[in-house]
């Protein structure tokens, strides 16, 4: 009788390891290798959107042509508080709600929409009557502001900058130290906002391939991804630490198996 009842534990025992320990679903794009990723084909260009910060550009080969159109933080110099722009930072430039910048001598113009190569072509047709016919200015346009939110089941939820201006659902879950063992690897929510504000809540299933051909694949600036915890871990979330479900179930079992042995000795 002793046996049955030491086998039954262990038998409970294996169950509740096997049901904890489960890597169901764990790996990432599982079914890769019978999966076409020609849909993927084409480079990713992030467009400007409302409230994006810019930082702007123009070279010339002539600096005195060119600096009428480069706006610089000034710098306070002396005790007579006066002003001078050499030395300053360059400064931003914040779309408005409607998609427009104020631009230096242009005035304002519509950005929101274009790429960064399209908004370049686009200052530089409109700057190019205001410089000598020989001039072939060059403007650079970078998003100062473009970041990525990655919340839930990571390992460093937090704030990602991207310099790129391309950065995939991977890359960001990478940086954020990859989804923990807890994160439910199928049901992956993004929150994305349009040029319009509005909100708009997408799930992406990364166990499935398909994913790298999707239009959601590669982030968009101010995109939130939220990874939502398994079973496993929202039963336990009232319990403070896997040590205190491990020794709670092994006193239990032993508890158990102690007093089905007294009972039976008598």
């Amino acid at each position: 009788m002793k046996k049955i009842i030491y086998s039954l534990v262990a038998t409970a025992m294996i169950m509740f390891l096997t049901g904890c320990g489960s890597g169901k679903g764990v790996p990432y794009f599982t079914n890769i290798d019978s999966t076409s990723l020609a849909g993927s084909r084409g480079l990713f260009d992030a467009r400007i959107m409302p409230k994006d910060e810019l930082t702007i550009t123009v070279n010339t080969t002539d600096p005195d042509a060119a600096a009428p159109f480069n706006l610089q933080v000034r710098n306070q110099l002396g005790s007579g508080k006066q002003m001078s722009a050499g030395g300053g930072s360059l400064q931003g430039y914040l779309v408005d709600n409607s998609g427009f910048i104020n631009f230096p001598v242009i005035g304002k113009i519509h950005v929101s929409g274009l790429t960064k190569s399209e908004c370049e072509d686009l200052i530089k047709s409109k700057i190019q009557p205001y410089l000598a016919r020989t001039e072939n200015p060059i403007v650079t346009v970078r998003m100062s502001s473009y970041r990525i939110t990655v919340t839930g089941e990571v390992s460093k939820p937090g704030v990602i900058p991207v310099s790129t201006e391309k950065m995939s659902v991977m890359e960001a879950l990478a940086q954020a130290g990859d989804l923990t063992i807890y994160g439910r690897r199928d049901n992956v929510m993004l929150i994305r906002e349009d040029a319009k504000g509005e909100k708009h809540a997408v799930r992406l299933n990364l166990n499935d391939a398909n994913l790298i051909n999707s239009p959601y694949y590669y982030l968009q600036q101010n995109d939130i991804l939220y990874v939502e915890p398994n079973t496993v871990k929202a039963k336990n979330s009232g319990i403070g630490s896997s040590t205190t479900i491990w020794f709670s179930f092994i006193g239990i079992v032993t508890s158990i198996a102690s007093l089905l042995v007294s009972v039976l000795r008598k």
